[in-house]
């Protein structure tokens, strides 16, 4: 696994409280700075979204858009991704594309954009 998961609740109200966010019409990127050295993800999709079987899709869109795009030694970062209304009607490529410009705007290092010599295989 390339990153760890957030599985408690006080994870998450840390990094929506101390967090920044970034907002796109597909999802909302939020991420804090942590001490560990390593990456930790969080994916949420609320009711909103939809049934059991969209949010499911939801956050199964949006963690292959994250494999594409996160970097394993990415550093110490609290990252979490929430899917919004659109996002499970969605191709993952479509969210692929909202989450790169979402982590540029955040500073991210991006897989895609890292040099190939230099950094670990994504």
């Amino acid at each position: 696994m390339r990153y760890h998961m957030l599985n408690k609740n006080r994870e998450f109200a840390r990094v929506y409280a101390r967090g920044k966010s970034y907002v796109h019409p597909y999802l909302v990127l939020y991420v804090a700075k942590n001490r560990l050295g390593h990456v930790r993800v969080g994916l949420t999709a609320t009711k909103k979204v939809g049934g059991a079987v969209q949010r499911n899709r939801a956050r199964r869109v949006l963690r292959a858009a994250l494999c594409e795009h996160l970097l394993p030694n990415a550093g110490g970062y609290d990252i979490i991704l929430v899917a919004r209304t659109r996002t499970p009607a969605l191709k993952s490529g479509q969210v692929s594309a909202a989450l790169a410009r979402l982590m540029e705007k955040a500073a991210l290092p991006d897989c895609r954009k890292a040099p190939r010599g230099g950094a670990a295989p994504c």
